[in-house]
């Protein structure tokens, strides 16, 4: 099935795994163990004097909400195995505007569909509200060092390390771009067994992405897009009616920096749909996105199973 069951009981279990890995730990969840890995393991880097309130899960209020996390101080990936591995595996950045993560659907969610294709899923749970002016400073360095510990933990995984890639939703599909654009403009000091020498995801997948353009000019993009050579492969969702710096023209004109390279590259903008739909339908084309996704990876070869 596509979308995983919005019924009360699946939205209990996907709570309590929300809280299993807000701790640490593991669940045992549609029979496979989740893993959960603090990115971090001596405490992540702040600037001095920070203090941030304690973690807190906000619970969807009613259907039509959405189950949040916020105040995160320790980064972690959870680990979704698919039944049937096929050697592909996908850091998924909830969105949010950087003070929340919209856990569940663009989360824990997403990570199921991927489980459905025979692919890992790889939620990151990254430190929100940011600490800076800049959007995605202390969310990139978690996302560079997920990308470091997806890789060392390959093997262990059933994923090969050149088929890592990362998807994200709002200002976790800005993350996406930054992990992909500047892999190695590190703002931490390296752990040879947390870290890699290129952090540089195979594949990028963003969905809606925020902050890509600029506040005054919806049709230009900010000087940190800069799309080289080395960027990778990407598949882009948008909205036509998406608003402001979530605008659909930030996925059209990212895609236009991939054409001007040559690079492989794919963009699907739907005429309705607006902002935040993740994994919930409304009855709209924009609610196949998954599809859409699931058939360009298929082309790309990473939905491939791994010979043994």
């Amino acid at each position: 099935m596509m979308f995983p069951s919005s019924s009360l009981f699946l939205r209990k279990v996907s709570l309590l795994a929300a809280f299993s890995f807000l701790a640490g730990g593991s669940l045992c969840l549609r029979g496979a163990e989740l893993i959960s890995v603090k990115l971090w393991p001596e405490g992540a880097p702040e600037k001095p004097g920070v203090k941030i309130e304690s973690e807190t899960i906000i619970p969807p209020k009613n259907e039509k909400d959405v189950m949040r996390v916020t105040n995160v101080t320790v980064p972690t990936v959870t680990v979704y195995r698919p039944e049937k591995p096929n050697g592909t595996a996908v850091i998924v950045c909830p969105g949010g505007g950087y003070g929340i993560l919209a856990i569940e659907h663009e989360g824990t969610q997403v990570c199921e569909w991927l489980n459905s294709l025979g692919v890992t899923g790889i939620l990151l749970k990254y430190r929100v509200p940011i600490r800076q002016d800049t959007p995605g400073y202390e969310p990139l360095q978690d996302a560079q060092r997920a990308i470091g510990v997806v890789r060392h933990h390959a093997k262990e995984w059933g994923i090969n390390p050149a088929r890592v890639g990362i998807l994200g939703f709002s200002a976790g599909g800005h993350l996406s771009v930054m992990a992909a654009l500047h892999p190695n403009e590190r703002t931490y000091t390296q752990e040879p067994a947390l870290d890699v020498e290129d952090a540089t995801p195979n594949f990028l997948i963003p969905v809606y992405p925020a902050y890509l353009v600029s506040k005054t000019d919806q049709f230009q993009l900010v000087s940190t897009v800069n799309v080289t050579e080395k960027a990778p492969a990407v598949c882009l969702i948008h909205a036509h009616d998406d608003k402001g710096q979530t605008s659909a023209a930030a996925s059209a004109l990212l895609y236009l920096e991939y054409k001007k390279l040559g690079l492989p590259a794919e963009v699907h903008i739907c005429t309705k749909g607006g902002h935040g739909f993740g994994m919930r339908r409304s009855g709209l084309p924009v609610n196949d996105w998954p599809q859409r996704v699931g058939e360009w990876m298929q082309a790309m070869g990473l939905l491939t199973p791994e010979k043994p």
